[in-house]
């Protein structure tokens, strides 16, 4: 699924680079595992539309914002593929650079629920099968993120799951250019993370991040999403 769309257009602002990011800065060394199975135990998909988030916003997206949304948006799934090495990583897609649509851009494996899938896991677990030829004997759904909405059309859940060394991958290279790894801590800490401000569709401006990772850049829904499993982890649980 690309990594697409913030939900803001046009006008790109100067780099915000705060000191003052709101996030604190991630501690080190953090057994991100043990606190992912934690924080995600037990979750279901919750496709509310109360419950839905913006990408890069956690909280639900104010009155005019939630108007500029799609009314009857697609049920769409990605795979957040936790890669269980000694450190950490996250599995990233790298769309082929000939498609029409978000050539080139970091993205999580996911696509279309299609009626024959069982859910939002069977979805995601089935494209990443197609895309890049993950074998889901090494997978472990571990829970899921609340459902994040982007102003073309898509309601995606993020299914959150852990995979196991040892796989291979064969990449549709009709929609995947590339497949790599980045530490989760590298992702998790808002040092590596670079703030923009851009005029949104409503006419206020909005903040987003991009998080750069050498030669690519982790932005739009899937910089997101990474920052809402930042926030589930790192935040007091709801009472």
């Amino acid at each position: 699924m690309e990594g697409a769309e913030a939900p803001q257009a046009a006008t790109t602002m100067q780099h915000a680079s705060k000191e003052g990011d709101r996030t604190a800065a991630a501690p080190p060394h953090r057994d991100w595992a043990a606190i992912i199975r934690a924080r995600l135990a037990g979750t279901v998909p919750r496709h509310a539309d109360e419950d839905w988030l913006i990408p890069g916003l956690f909280e639900p997206g104010d009155a005019p914002r939630r108007r500029l949304l799609p009314r009857d948006p697609v049920p769409a799934a990605v795979l957040i593929p936790l890669v269980e090495r000694a450190d950490l990583t996250v599995l990233f897609t790298q769309r082929a650079t000939q498609l029409r649509n978000h050539a080139g851009q970091i993205s999580f494996p996911g696509g279309h629920i299609e009626p024959s899938d069982r859910g939002p896991a069977a979805a995601a677990l089935r494209e990443a099968r197609e895309e890049i030829g993950l074998d889901e004997r090494f997978v472990s759904v571990i829970g899921y993120l609340p459902d994040h909405v982007v102003i073309t059309g898509f309601r995606i859940t993020p299914v959150v799951a852990f995979v196991q060394p040892g796989f291979g991958l064969t990449l549709a290279s009709q929609e995947v250019e590339d497949t790599f790894e980045v530490p989760l801590g590298y992702l998790f800490d808002p040092a590596n993370h670079r703030l923009k401000r851009r005029a949104s569709v409503a006419g206020d401006e909005v903040e987003f991040r991009e998080i750069p990772f050498g030669e690519r850049t982790i932005w739009g829904a899937t910089a997101g999403m990474l920052h809402t499993l930042y926030r589930v982890c790192t935040e007091p649980p709801a009472p």
